[in-house]
């Protein structure tokens, strides 16, 4: 049985992780657009990048890039372009004319699970949930096994949140749905993606 501490921590986690965003958009596009083995890759990808800092957050390293305004900076810098990046890609296929046949080139298994990869390892607000959401499972306990625990459990969920999203956006209904709406939906990922890019490179760090 979950304790107390842990219980919490997951669900702020869920929270965290489920809500849309960037990666819940790329898995879900990539899903409704290539079908449910380039989702579930994009969904890999995403889950060791959201790993990795989760490692980085439970040995203690997360509070030092915090404080470090300069790598903060770059990490926003680099996190920002890679998601004008997407919605560069977004748009470019939002204008594309409506073929006869729906025919979308191929790409490497891969490149789409490093693009899921890059996406939150290139994401400086990963660290920071993080380290709240360790801090709640951990509480004023210096038990490394809970912490050990918390760490295992919210990586382990993350990766069912992102292979749940592949699934479901992969369904024949919603496919045949994107394929109707391509153009306005691409056009809406792209709008978000681009703002949330802007929205990374503008925001002034908040370290000391």
């Amino acid at each position: 049985m979950l304790d107390a501490l842990v219980s919490p921590a997951l669900l702020a986690f869920f929270v965290a992780a489920a809500s849309p965003g960037p990666a819940t958009l790329a898995v879900s596009t990539t899903a409704m657009a290539r079908g449910a083995r380039a989702a579930v890759l994009m969904g890999v990808g995403l889950a060791i990048g959201l790993a990795f800092w989760g490692l980085i957050a439970a040995a203690g390293l997360g509070a030092l890039l915090v404080q470090s305004s300069v790598a903060l900076t770059v990490l926003r810098w680099f996190g920002g372009a890679y998601l004008l990046w997407l919605a560069w890609q977004s748009a470019r296929s939002a204008v594309m004319p409506e073929p006869e046949a729906v025919d979308v080139p191929t790409i490497a298994d891969s490149r789409i699970l490093i693009r899921g990869l890059v996406l939150n390892l290139s994401n400086p607000k990963a660290v920071l949930a993080w380290i709240s959401v360790l801090a709640l499972g951990v509480g004023s306990s210096d038990d490394p096994s809970r912490l050990a625990i918390t760490t295992s459990l919210c990586g382990v969920l993350g990766l069912v949140i992102y292979l749940a999203y592949a699934v479901l956006f992969s369904q024949a209904p919603v496919r045949s749905g994107y394929r109707k709406a391509r153009r306005g939906i691409d056009g809406v990922a792209a709008a978000f993606f681009g703002y949330s890019g802007l929205k990374l490179v503008f925001t002034r760090s908040e370290a000391a």
